[in-house]
């Protein structure tokens, strides 16, 4: 069986209460479950996690190395600022995916810039809460068990 992490950053326990009119009413525990019902269909096992500390982010990035076989992360802020965050995707041999549920490209000019998708395989971005389950598709096809 596939194991797989997914990692969110900061603000994202927030979702379904902030900014809706860019992020929707999903909560971050609805997006879970979601993700996990997807992983079950697709025999996939899944460690679901978020964090407001960029720290205890790049453990979560870490550990993957060594108990999972692939890595998706939605970054959230830090995805314009953290060049730690992008070391430690870096140093992750394992697939990994860059998700938003906004089109990134599509908003603010400073958010327009992913300092961590140098890090990773790929990005998927604007499709809402889609954006997990187009992500936990591509990383399946990305693991080789």
């Amino acid at each position: 069986m596939k194991k797989i992490i997914i990692i969110n950053g900061p603000n994202l326990n927030l979702l379904g209460n902030r900014e809706r009119d860019i992020y929707g009413d999903i909560s971050l525990q609805e997006i879970e479950n979601k993700a996990r019902e997807k992983c079950k269909k697709m025999n996939m096992d899944l460690f679901f996690c978020q964090s407001n500390n960029e720290g205890e982010l790049i453990n979560f990035i870490q550990s993957a190395e060594e108990k999972y076989d692939g890595l998706i992360i939605n970054p959230a802020a830090f995805t314009h600022t953290s060049v730690a965050l992008l070391d430690a995707l870096r140093a992750i041999s394992k697939p990994k995916i860059e998700i938003h549920l906004s089109n990134i490209y599509n908003r603010e000019d400073y958010r327009k810039i992913s300092i961590t998708s140098e890090g990773v395989n790929g990005l998927i971005c604007g499709f809402d809460s889609f954006s997990y389950i187009l992500a936990i598709e591509a990383i399946n096809n990305l693991i080789k068990v």
